[in-house]
């Protein structure tokens, strides 16, 4: 605009206002307008002009305004450019440019700076508890998350989505807690009730994440865990490969595939989770067998499905629950941090309880409680036994040593499992609905009874009784190959009862600590005393049983009562002591019978004589 060539009429002209108030640039609109309004005052008239100016600021302004709600919304509507349907928002003005009160006056108050709005409710089938998920557009991007329903109805916690991507802060907190509040129950029908669950597996007869007519709203720390769940690759490449697997009639390799399919078939049959451990020396094939069986659901590359020790327990407890019914999968039990390392014992007990500890919350309130029925794998050098004392903790453990060479090319085997996977466990899981629990059940009892043994223990004979169903369901229904682990086979992984009893181990302790420590029973050495030996019986001082005890983690009063059953003890008055008179001394002492050995017969080169087709050396 040239203002040189201005007069005292057209400086009041249409063209003039116009063109001053459509510059967009608002330093340089108000330099011309006061350099018109010195024209203004030149030519007598800026009275005149002042009025123009003031009249043309409130049409510039009703404009704006005007053409921010179209931008915002019609007749009370959001209006975001994407796939989501507009949607009543009642008083508020929802667009492109943001979320803000249509009562605005002086001062625009601002409830977000960019779209929002609430598309789905999710209803959780365990706990009843509500979460919202709520989409957001920011730079461009529209993006989904989903949050506990109380996030978003308290001013103080809703802040916490600015770390999730939500330009949300203590000023605007509370009128977005309003608008969000507003559009929820203002379209109730058209914001979608979906079921949801933050657990794995079997829920009621559907199963996730197979069905997608549940959806998984579970801890976010799992979302990586979840995400690798399902079908890659190519589904005939991983049949192929592991029927090829399962021809070698490798124990190790069978056991961990059934055990992997038998996780989800605990529930169904009633029993309690347990725990299966392949052992041996490295590079012998471990890790590749669990990623088999993990490749049954998931994908079994590092960081994906299978996990670790290095962790809390609290931490295990959590992912166990998330689980649910899918197997927990756990590699290398030497990596553990000290707090699992010094009650790893527990670990056991508390993973195969099945049931979380009950916790309070900030509220003095109750916490939902844990709860998985599921099957843990696990691998490393030595046994999972060797790291607990107690026949309680063993009887839940499954083991089974890995020889040499499990793979006759491990890496092989690996690539193709890493890029085949997920197909099976679904496949397994249409079989077992189709079959029925009461159809796996009877499988499961069948095989039981072939197990029983007086002299196995019964809780790992149900153990392994489930992971023969397994095996015979897989084979049977997916296979096709007639590789089935035998019951002969399977008998070898259980324990003898005399082995797992606590008591029956504490008297083997204090017998082998007998005949190593001569010396404290004799009057010749100089040393601490236990007490004698005396008519086939150790006399133990009391104390000194109990130092034994505490050493070995035995419990003496409960070795006591089971050795008194035994007829092991000599005493008097139906106590477990009695009087003894050592060195001139009386005192209370233990006895505790000495076992007997029986003589063995021995040919002339110092052979043990056993039967006409087996000799071992004597020493």
């Amino acid at each position: 605009m040239d203002l040189t060539k201005l007069n005292e009429k057209t400086i009041l002209s249409d063209e003039v206002f116009e063109e001053i108030f459509s510059q967009e640039d608002e330093i340089y609109k108000a330099r011309l307008l006061l350099s018109a309004q010195e024209v203004a005052e030149r030519f007598h008239v800026k009275g005149k002009f002042d009025q123009m100016v003031k009249a043309y600021k409130k049409v510039d302004r009703e404009t704006k305004q005007k053409k921010k709600q179209e931008s915002a919304g019609t007749n009370n509507y959001t209006n975001f450019d994407g796939p989501y349907d507009d949607m009543y928002c009642g008083s508020w003005l929802a667009g492109e440019n943001g979320v803000y009160a249509q009562n605005m006056s002086q001062v625009e108050q601002i409830a977000c700076y960019h779209p929002i709005l609430p598309i789905e409710r999710l209803k959780n089938l365990e706990t009843g508890e509500e979460q919202i998920k709520l989409a957001f557009k920011r730079n461009g991007r529209w993006e989904e998350i989903i949050v506990p329903k109380v996030m978003i109805t308290s001013a103080s916690k809703i802040v916490a989505l600015s770390g999730r991507g939500v330009a949300v802060t203590s000023e605007n907190a509370k009128l977005l807690v309003r608008y969000l509040s507003d559009v929820e129950n203002r379209n109730t029908g058209q914001i979608a009730v979906q079921y949801s669950s933050s657990k794995l597996g079997w829920i009621k007869k559907e199963f996730l994440p197979y069905d997608t007519e549940i959806t998984f709203d579970g801890d976010s720390r799992f979302r990586q865990l979840f995400e690798s769940i399902g079908e890659h690759g190519n589904r005939d490449k991983w049949y192929e490969h592991v029927k090829e697997l399962r021809k070698t009639g490798r124990m190790e390799t069978k056991l961990m595939l059934a055990a992997s399919f038998a996780s989800v078939l605990i529930h169904q049959i009633g029993a309690l989770p347990f725990f299966v451990d392949l052992w041996g020396e490295t590079e012998g094939g471990k890790t590749v067998t669990l990623m088999l069986a993990a490749s049954v659901w998931a994908n079994p590359a590092e960081s994906a499905y299978i996990g670790d020790f290095k962790t809390t327990d609290v931490a295990l407890e959590a992912k166990a629950n998330m689980l649910n019914h899918l197997p927990m999968i756990l590699d290398d039990t030497s990596k553990k941090n000290r707090r699992i390392e010094e009650n790893f014992e527990g670990v056991v007990y508390d993973l195969c309880s099945g049931k979380g500890k009950t916790r309070s919350n900030r509220d003095i309130g109750i916490n939902a409680e844990n709860h998985w029925n599921n099957c843990i794998l696990t691998n490393g050098e030595r046994p999972l036994t060797s790291y607990v004392n107690q026949g309680g903790a063993i009887n839940r453990i499954l083991e089974i040593e890995c020889g040499e060479k499990v793979y006759a090319d491990p890496q092989q085997t690996a690539d193709t499992l890493k890029q085949n996977y997920g197909f099976a466990g679904k496949d397994f899981v249409e079989v077992i609905k189709a079959m029925g629990a009461d159809a796996v059940r009877e499988i499961q009892k069948d095989f039981q009874e072939q197990l029983f043994d007086d002299e196995k223990m019964q809780k790992q004979s149900i153990s392994l009784s489930i992971i023969l169903t397994a095996d015979k369901i897989a084979t049977d229904t997916l296979f096709k190959d007639g590789q089935y682990i035998s019951i002969d086979e399977a008998k070898k992984v259980l324990i003898d009862r005399n082995e797992l009893s606590d008591n029956e181990r504490c008297y083997r302790y204090i017998m082998d600590k007998v005949a190593m420590n001569g010396m404290r029973f004799d009057d010749d050495t100089n040393c601490e005393k236990w007490g004698i030996i005396k008519d086939g019986y150790a006399v133990f001082y009391t104390q000194s049983l109990d130092e034994l005890c505490k050493i070995g983690g035995f419990s003496k009063k409960a070795f006591l009562s089971w050795a008194n059953k035994k007829n092991l003890l000599s005493h008097s008055n139906g106590a477990n002591t009695k009087p003894t008179r050592i060195n001139g001394t009386v005192c209370k002492c233990v006895w505790l019978k000495i076992e007997e050995v029986s003589e063995v017969e021995t040919d002339e080169n110092g052979w043990i004589k056993v039967d006409e087709q087996m000799k071992l050396p004597f020493d």
